[in-house]
């Protein structure tokens, strides 16, 4: 059986020596997703919030400059650890007004907190050289005290025509952009695993030969790396690599089922290949959803005629495309629908998509609503109440 120093990073030097993988108990089957959802209700629930980090100086807009996204994002993440939810995670776009580097936010976001968890959802590793970011990477979760929970994966349409070349990234001849970002997240796998990855200089090294890891290194990470994903295929693949899923907020495929019911198929698909990959630790699965309780006239002017209520088919990149809905109503209403949902009872975290240029407030109101009348529902509870070893 496989252990996290082999798989993908083989071609590296030696890692840091980790125990002998364990066989998994829980093997969930391909077959009926209702059952496998049933048999993980039970598993300790996570909230997060997930910013999309926009600014534009439009009428409306709290968030009209860079520096407002990112201070903004910041005191978000306070208010969210004092409300009580787990996770404050960024999404990550270039050649747009977003946010783009995520590495000194999250570090801020952590100076300023003590207990919630910072991420990414996600960074395309297509920008990235993957030494570099293993660097900022242990240096943010050193930091942070152990906190930081880094998704990755190839990224999401974006505005700029191949972006990444401009970066100076170019994919070899005969090689696909998803090969150049799964290749560089090999590398940043190998470098945080404490792997080898150049030679060293003997005319520096008092004449002594060997290879290097990158410094500094910060044990743990490796098991808080997560991969986005947006089918079923590439969600195994991921099992097969060691990583967290972080379910996409849209699939790039349609089998005419609902949106959450394939998301629970991809899910568990997922949790039977690392049963077979013979991993030693559970992994953890997010998804995420759109969330907005109406409980105030504000709420009602601004999503009170919401309608996308329902499952959205659309072609993707020349993919057909299945976004998942949106949940808007009444609190009571919202928390039994979101009970139904089976991605979401599937997962171990939800990763709720917060309207970030209505500003601090606003959001801060609507994660308060959430985790009072809403998470409660699908098995969440506050942090100060929760068991522990």
């Amino acid at each position: 059986m496989r252990s996290r120093s082999s798989g993908p990073t083989s071609n590296y030097g030696p890692a840091v020596p980790v125990a002998p993988p364990g066989l998994r108990q829980h093997l969930p089957g391909r077959g009926n997703t209702r059952d496998a959802v049933g048999a993980r209700s039970s598993v300790e629930k996570r909230i997060g919030f997930l910013s999309f980090g926009h600014w534009q100086p439009i009428p409306g807009s709290q968030v009209r400059t860079g520096r407002d996204a990112l201070v903004q994002s910041v005191e978000l993440a306070v208010a969210a650890e004092e409300l009580g939810v787990d996770g404050a995670f960024v999404r990550v776009h270039h050649f747009a007004r977003q946010l783009a580097s995520p590495f000194p936010l999250l570090a801020a976001m952590a100076a300023r907190t003590s207990r919630i968890e910072v991420g990414t959802g996600v960074v395309d590793m297509r920008y990235e050289n993957p030494l570099y970011m293993a660097e900022e990477a242990a240096a943010v979760d050193l930091l942070s005290d152990g906190r930081l929970q880094l998704g990755v994966s190839r990224g999401s349409p974006e505005t700029a025509l191949r972006g990444s070349e401009a970066f100076g990234y170019v994919p070899p001849e005969g090689s696909s952009d998803a090969e150049l970002a799964r290749d560089k997240t090999a590398l940043f796998l190998a470098a945080i695993s404490g792997r080898t990855v150049v030679d060293a200089d003997p005319g520096m090294t008092g004449g002594a030969s060997g290879r290097l890891a990158i410094q500094p290194q910060s044990p743990g990470l490796r098991e808080r790396i997560w991969w986005g994903s947006g089918t079923r295929a590439t969600a195994e693949w991921t099992a097969r690599q060691g990583m967290n899923l972080m379910s996409s907020t849209l699939l790039v495929e349609d089998t005419g089922v609902p949106f959450d019911e394939l998301q629970a198929e991809q899910i568990a698909r997922f949790r039977t290949a690392w049963a077979d990959a013979g991993w030693d630790r559970e992994p953890r699965v997010s998804v995420s959803r759109s969330v907005l309780p109406i409980v105030s006239d504000l709420d009602r002017q601004y999503f009170g005629s919401d309608r996308s209520s329902e499952d959205q088919v659309g072609i993707l990149e020349g993919v057909r495309a299945r976004f998942g809905k949106s949940y808007v109503g009444e609190p009571d209403r919202l928390a039994e629908e979101l009970a139904k949902d089976a991605a979401v009872r599937e997962a171990d975290t939800l990763l709720i998509t917060v309207p970030n240029m209505l500003g601090v407030e606003f959001n801060a109101r609507l994660l308060e609503n959430v985790v009072r009348h809403v998470a409660p529902a699908i098995g969440w509870v506050p942090p100060a109440q929760r068991l522990r070893p």
